[in-house]
């Protein structure tokens, strides 16, 4: 174990290279992880609205989400090479489905009382839905939003392990071999400061858009 002076004084002195390496990992966390949160919530609608998708569609998503990524991230180095492209899916195909199950969860809870009376009083389905169905769901989506967070930094850092030739998963690997462990332990840190901050984004968003939960959650406490 280095001491922690050894660690911060070997990141002073390659901060450059850490800090390039950094980017590129942030770049796959955040193109995968909204991608997953674009291609998710929609998803979710369907399954929530439609019998159909819900029977055909949310089955093969638990099916595929049971399939270890690791064990396909070698295939996406076949299709699709070396580049961005494995790493941002990798990270997708981890965050997407939290994102989908919470999602789903926060559109079946709202108030049937609260929906049948919104109707009563004329509201359309779009409307019923943007002013009860949404709201209700997002403390369940962030709460899915959150996990999908912690997630996005340990894919990205699976995927570069076994398709990179950049990124902090690839200096791991290199640092790694070269026995130097102060840097192993500089890297992991500068990871840890990437997925807190990634976390804490969702964090803001929701005390931005939910406010009220987020008071009456601090109220409970």
């Amino acid at each position: 174990m280095p001491p922690p002076l050894m660690i911060f004084s070997d990141l002073a002195d390659n901060w450059q290279r850490v800090l390039q390496h950094s980017f590129y990992t942030a770049a796959n966390i955040f193109i995968g992880f909204g991608l997953g949160i674009v291609f998710a919530i929609p998803l979710a609608m369907l399954v929530t609205f439609s019998r159909f998708f819900e029977r055909t569609i949310y089955p093969a998503i638990v099916f595929f989400q049971i399939i270890p990524k690791i064990a396909i991230a070698p295939l996406f180095i076949i299709w699709f090479g070396f580049g961005l492209l494995p790493k941002v899916l990798i990270v997708f195909l981890l965050t997407f489905f939290p994102v989908v199950v919470s999602a789903v969860a926060g559109f079946k809870s709202a108030d049937p009382d609260l929906i049948e009376l919104a109707r009563s009083s004329g509201a359309g389905s779009f409307r019923t839905f943007a002013k009860i169905r949404f709201p209700s769901a997002l403390p369940e989506i962030f709460t899915g939003l959150k996990v999908a967070a912690a997630m996005a930094c340990t894919a990205a850092i699976v995927a570069e392990f076994v398709t990179s030739d950049s990124g902090l998963g690839y200096l791991l690997l290199t640092y790694n071999g070269e026995l130097r462990t102060s840097m192993v332990f500089a890297v992991i840190f500068v990871l840890g400061l990437i997925g807190v901050a990634v976390f804490y984004l969702v964090e803001v968003a929701e005390k931005l858009m939910i406010p009220w939960h987020v008071k009456s959650r601090g109220d409970a406490h």
